[in-house]
Order: C-alpha cells, then sequence, then structure tokens
C-alpha cells in the first residue's frame, strides 16, 4: 500500500522520546510541529527522521479508507499499548 498522506500517523500516537524541535515527544492526539500548513511532514526523507516515524509503514488494516478509519486504528493501538 502507498501511503496516502492522510498524517493521522503524526497525530494520533504519543512519541516519548525526543524528535526534532520537540525534545520532551509529543502526547496522542496532538499534532505533531514537524507537520507544515500542507500537512506534510517536513522531516519526511531526511535523515533527522525520527525512528519511531520510519516504523509506521502504511496498511490496509492501519489506515482503513479514509483519515477518520487511520485516527481510529492508531489511536486503538495506542490504548493497547499504554
Amino acid at each position: 500500500m502507498i501511503c496516502r498522506k492522510c498524517d493521522a500517523c503524526c497525530i494520533a500516537p504519543s512519541i516519548t522520546a525526543a524528535i526534532p524541535y520537540v525534545p520532551d515527544g509529543k502526547p496522542a492526539g496532538a499534532r505533531c510541529v514537524n507537520l507544515d500548513d500542507r500537512n506534510e511532514c517536513v522531516l519526511y526523507g531526511r535523515r533527522e527522521r525520527p525512528a519511531f516515524c520510519l516504523g509506521w509503514q502504511p496498511t490496509a488494516g492501519l489506515c482503513g479508507q479514509a483519515f477518520k478509519e487511520a485516527m481510529f486504528h492508531i489511536a486503538s493501538l495506542e490504548r493497547a499499548t499504554a
């Protein structure tokens, strides 16, 4: 599956490790500061992109058909692994 760049994986999960411009990570449901005005990651394709972010691979089961579905699936994973 090719990423449709809905950015649910940049919003729904918590990040507990330091990432560029966010030394303390981010809480679940918070928009990552590394998203630009078009909701595109400014670190995408750059060596500074965190390992946490590189680990997200688009799948039909995770992403669903739309942003709302992806947010639901990722939030469910967040709760299950909290």
